[in-house]
């Protein structure tokens, strides 16, 4: 009979290097609430959609929360990004309501998955300020991109717009014209 291995002679296995992993687990989170929604997301499916331990969920973050939060807040300053990409490609007011038009026919909740993950992010953020601290920034950063061509109350309206106008186009059932969108954008802007 052997004695068993002591903690010096085990073989030990070389540490991974992994510098990405938290940014790993925070995309997987993503993929999680797409698939399951917030309440079917546990730090055992994320761990696994990322390919890390179970443990390395509470190595880089204190909690669910606290996942949820850096990941809501990763897809929410996706989304605003592109919006600004977007509006800054824009030199004319008739180039600023294509844009606009654009972002709402093509751009925002281009995926099934831009859809689920807004409308958690919603949920959560009608439920916990601390949620709505990221929704009042995509928004406000929504807007100053609009800002470069329109004016705030403008502004304002435009973005209600693209919200509104894109979750109905997303969950309708008929056909959409985007001549239509178009027009509308061109009398909420005032742009002939």
């Amino acid at each position: 009979m052997s004695a068993p291995d002591s903690p010096r002679t085990r073989t030990q296995r070389p540490r991974r290097h992994d510098p990405d992993r938290r940014e790993r687990i925070v995309a997987a989170c993503l993929d999680v609430i797409a698939e399951h929604g917030v309440a079917g997301t546990s730090h055992r499916r994320v761990a696994a959609a990322a390919d890390v331990p179970l443990g390395s969920m509470t190595y880089h973050f204190d909690g669910m929360d606290e996942l949820l939060r850096e990941a809501f807040g990763s897809f929410a300053r996706g989304a605003a990004a592109q919006f600004e990409r977007r509006m800054a490609g824009a030199r004319t007011p008739g180039e600023a309501v294509q844009a606009v038009t654009t972002l709402i026919t093509h751009d925002v909740f281009a995926t099934q998955r831009d859809l689920v993950l807004s409308h958690e992010l919603y949920t959560l953020a009608a439920r916990d300020p601390a949620y709505r601290t990221l929704t009042n920034d995509w928004m406000r950063r929504s807007r100053d991109a609009l800002g470069r061509h329109f004016d705030p109350a403008t502004c304002r309206v435009l973005d209600a717009f693209v919200e509104g106008m894109t979750i109905h186009r997303a969950l309708d059932t008929e056909p959409h014209d985007d001549v239509d969108v178009l027009d509308a954008v061109r009398r909420l802007a005032q742009v002939p």
